[in-house]
């Protein structure tokens, strides 16, 4: 087994993996939110009226939409800062030791 060391992170490398991975985690959670949202919502119907309104279905349901952009988003930049973060650290540290065979 040979030992090799990362020195160095691609920043917008990095920025793009954890955008995309983030947001697949918004997707699932914005669907587990809209889920929630119209459960809720066909639960709350009384006698012809609705005691939540029609707001919190349409923001439950916006949310298989709008958490994926802010989750990727959010990812993205997290990304970028964790590489710049991890740069300096090795500059100072040395590599990120990883066996490889």
């Amino acid at each position: 087994m040979a030992t090799r060391y990362i020195k160095k992170v691609g920043v917008l490398s990095l920025g793009k993996i954890l955008g995309v991975l983030y947001a697949i985690m918004g997707l699932i959670f914005g669907a587990f939110m809209t889920l929630a949202s119209l459960t809720i919502g066909a639960m709350s119907y009384h006698g012809g009226m609705y005691n939540t309104g029609m707001g919190g279905i349409f923001f439950g349901a916006g949310a298989i939409i709008a958490l994926p952009i802010f989750y990727g988003i959010l990812g993205f930049i997290s990304g970028i800062i964790t590489a710049l973060i991890f740069n300096v650290a090795t500059g100072f540290i040395g590599g990120l030791e990883i066996e490889v065979e």
